[in-house]
Order: structure tokens, then sequence, then C-alpha cells
């Protein structure tokens, strides 16, 4: 991996205060679907001072906003009526994780790429899916998986930074490319997404986006890995955030 998107990252200094070294706000969540915007938020948490989540479920699944409750300790879980405060307060959103596809997921989607464009956003998961591609731009990355690609392409325009998720990773804005293979097959499993958009989310808040998904990327693949050597391939996304702070914190120091 070159040398370079790695000290494009920004690091907090000992001189910061709370707030300044990062504010993310996680959109997700389904009837359905309770654990990976939570794997997402946890995930952001070990990265930023701050990590806001809230889900349009909350207000008419009970469930939902016990479940948030439940999973979710390292950051504040807050009401969908005031989204919109969280989205202007914080440095960067992540939408998508644990939305389920259909006609509520494209309205709340596209309705607030539209409104907030100058915002940083990563989009990923069901947000991927009911997504209005022209509504993409140069503050965005988008984190599609084979079948969520295969919806997107050909209808990003320049700009955009697109991390394609395989065996080998493919990160690319129009002007930059960088390919970073590595891995488990204990990575094929349900949230190891989630983490790794949550990862991408938390570097994004304060560092650029190709540098965010390229050592992302890679600190998420050498995790799976070192997950493997320890337990073979039966490894959760609940066992990779731990993993990936730890190769975080040897490939930045």
């Amino acid at each position: 991996m070159q040398r370079d998107f790695v000290k494009e990252i920004v690091l907090p200094t000992k001189e910061s205060r709370k707030g300044e070294n990062g504010r993310v706000l996680v959109i997700g969540g389904s009837k359905l679907f309770h654990a990976a915007s939570c794997w997402s938020a946890t995930m952001a948490a070990k990265i930023v001072d701050m990590v806001h989540f809230s889900s349009p479920t909350i207000e008419n699944n009970d469930l939902m906003r016990a479940r948030a409750k439940e999973l979710f300790w390292d950051g504040i879980v807050v009401d969908w009526n005031d989204i919109d405060h969280y989205i202007e307060e914080d440095d960067c959103i992540l939408i998508g994780p644990g939305m389920e596809r259909g006609a509520e997921t494209k309205k709340i989607v596209n309705e607030l790429l539209a409104k907030y464009q100058e915002k940083k956003w990563v989009v990923d998961g069901g947000a991927l899916q009911e997504v209005d591609p022209s509504l993409l731009n140069s503050n965005m990355i988008v984190t599609p998986n084979f079948k969520e690609m295969e919806l997107l392409r050909g209808k990003i325009q320049q700009g955009v930074t697109v991390l394609e998720k395989g065996v080998v990773d493919k990160i690319y804005d129009g002007t930059n490319s960088i390919e970073i293979s590595g891995g488990s097959a204990g990575m094929t499993k349900g949230g190891t997404g989630d983490v790794l958009a949550g990862l991408v989310a938390g570097l994004y808040a304060k560092s650029p986006a190709m540098a965010a998904c390229a050592v992302a990327s890679q600190v998420n693949k050498k995790a799976g890995e070192e997950l493997e050597k320890k337990m073979g391939p039966f490894f959760s996304a609940g066992d990779l955030i731990p993993q990936v702070q730890i190769e975080l914190g040897k490939l930045v120091k």
C-alpha cells in the first residue's frame, strides 16, 4: 500500500479538545435488522470523539429502540425527529447499514442526500440499493459489494469515491485508484461489511476520502488475517472490531 495514504490520516493531538477529533452520525437499522447499524456505530466510536445513532424505525418500533440502546453503549441514540440537527452538527454521516430495500428507504436516502449535498456522506448497505446515483458527488463515499455494484455500475459520476468490496478491494475516484488484497474467508459473514463502513466513516470524519478508504480496507483485511491465525475462519463481526483497533494502531504508529 502507498505510504502517503497513511500519512494523510489525521490523528488526534495531545492539545485537542473533546469534539475536535470528529463526530459521526450513523443512520440505519430497520424492523428486521437491528445489529448491522450498531456494529457500524461501535466501530466508528473507536475512531472519533462522538457517534450519534438514529433510525427511521425507532419512532414506530419499540423493539428497534430497545435493541439500539442495548447494543450501542459507545455513543448516543438520538430521536429520528432530530435527524436534521445531527446531520448539520456532525462531520460525517454514514447511511444504510441495516436499512431494508423499499419505498421508505428510497425516500429517506434520496431526500437527505439532496438536501445536504455539501456534507461528507458514506453510503452503504440498503441505502446503496435505493440511491439515485445522480445525487452522489465528490463529498461522498460509496461502499458497494458485488451485487450493489452491479446496480451502480456506469451510473456513478467521476469524483465520487468508491470502495468496491471483494476478495480484492478496488478503491477509485476517477483520478486515483488502488487495489488491496488479503483478508479471510471468515469475512463473508454478516456484519463484517458494516464494521468496514463504520471504520471508513470514522476515518473520513477528519481525513481525505481516498485515504480513509485505503487505510480502512487494509486494516480491515489485516484484522481478518490475524483472526484467522488464531481461530481459523470462525469469527464474527463482533470479533473483528477489537482486532481492527489493534491493526489500525500498528499502521499509524
